[in-house]
């Protein structure tokens, strides 16, 4: 499975319509799903799929004059196509590099665990592959419920993942830790599996997906969200969490880099529920990192920090909190797709 800043050719967007839950805020929410696809037509292809056809419509109009009024690079593709939510990066499909060439594996999508509708977005990727959206790659299905965000790859075998998620049994109750692992080996080629067992977000609906904790920035290198408020409810289990990622080691048995990033304040919704902002669930592109931010004081410090961790790229922040409200962010609305597959 290849890292995150391998060449892409795309960024794979499912966008909200008034049959998911973003019915009664899609005036706040569809400009950043907007603000994205812009974003990244800046250096790459965007697939978007829609339920709406008279929207699909205005969407390819609305993004190809974009594309040709800035000169850009990316070209955006729109097709029809029914979906639950709108969270590409736990539906979408995951690449993996064989002796054939490219693949793309199709998983089971249950929703982290059976919590809310999903027929829909599980055969989502099965329909754009109909459609021709990922060329002649090969489209293989996979009997086993595992969601993107639940898996940090470094592109040289290792993966970073939680227990709390890939272990509740509502995903696959008739694996353990051994199984899960053989299975991640035969699918993903995996060598090592980097188990966190601390750590969480509240107001998260994903059983603690570990890209909102913990992500591999290079292969020597993993950044994470730390809170440094002893009387913030997430002050314990991140503390045990950025222990257990100090005794980690690389396969050549030497101690990873590690860069905390900054702890936002928090954020709620007008219940009063905290939600799960935070600036770990970035996505890298061609070039450039968009980094979700929160309109809090944090924000600044937060780009400044991601420009450290890759200096070579361009950070661009795209306001969140609208997405945050329906307890996912930027990368979770995400799914990127390697060079070679979708050719615009």
């Amino acid at each position: 499975m290849p890292a995150e800043w391998a060449p892409q050719s795309a960024v794979m967007l499912t966008w909200p319509h008034r049959g998911t839950d973003w019915s009664e805020v899609l005036a706040e929410v569809e400009p950043v799903f907007m603000a994205i696809a812009q974003a990244v037509l800046r250096f790459e292809h965007v697939l978007i799929s829609c339920e709406d056809p008279q929207r699909v419509l205005q969407l390819q109009t609305t993004l190809d004059q974009y594309s040709a009024d800035h000169s850009l690079p990316g070209r955006a593709r729109v097709v029809a196509a029914p979906a639950d939510d709108t969270w590409a990066r736990d539906h979408g499909p995951l690449a993996v590099l064989s002796d054939q060439g490219q693949e793309l594996l199709d998983f089971r999508f249950n929703a982290w665990g059976g919590k809310f509708p999903h027929e829909k977005d599980d055969v989502l990727n099965r329909l754009l592959s109909e459609q021709g959206c990922f060329g002649d790659t090969p489209f293989v299905p996979v009997e086993f419920v595992l969601e993107g965000g639940s898996v940090e790859s470094d592109g040289a075998g290792t993966l970073l993942v939680t227990s709390e998620c890939l272990l509740t049994p509502s995903r696959n109750p008739n694996f353990d830790r051994a199984g899960i692992e053989q299975l991640l080996s035969e699918t993903l080629g995996v060598d090592r599996v980097l188990w966190l067992n601390h750590g969480y977000l509240a107001g998260d609906d994903t059983d603690s997906h570990i890209d909102t904790l913990a992500r591999f920035c290079a292969r020597d290198h993993i950044c994470y969200v730390r809170c440094d408020d002893p009387e913030d409810e997430h002050y314990g289990a991140l503390s045990a969490m950025e222990d257990e990622l100090g005794q980690f080691r690389r396969a050549d048995g030497s101690p990873y880099r590690l860069t905390p990033l900054p702890w936002p304040e928090p954020v709620f919704n007008s219940e009063g529920e905290r939600l799960p902002a935070t600036y770990a669930n970035f996505l890298i592109i061609n070039n450039a990192v968009l980094l979700p931010v929160y309109d809090v004081p944090q924000d600044e410090a937060a780009v400044a920090a991601l420009a450290r961790i890759f200096p070579e790229r361009e950070i661009v922040p795209i306001p969140c909190r609208a997405l945050v409200a329906q307890h996912g962010s930027l990368h979770c609305v995400t799914m990127q797709l390697p060079a070679g597959v979708v050719q615009l």
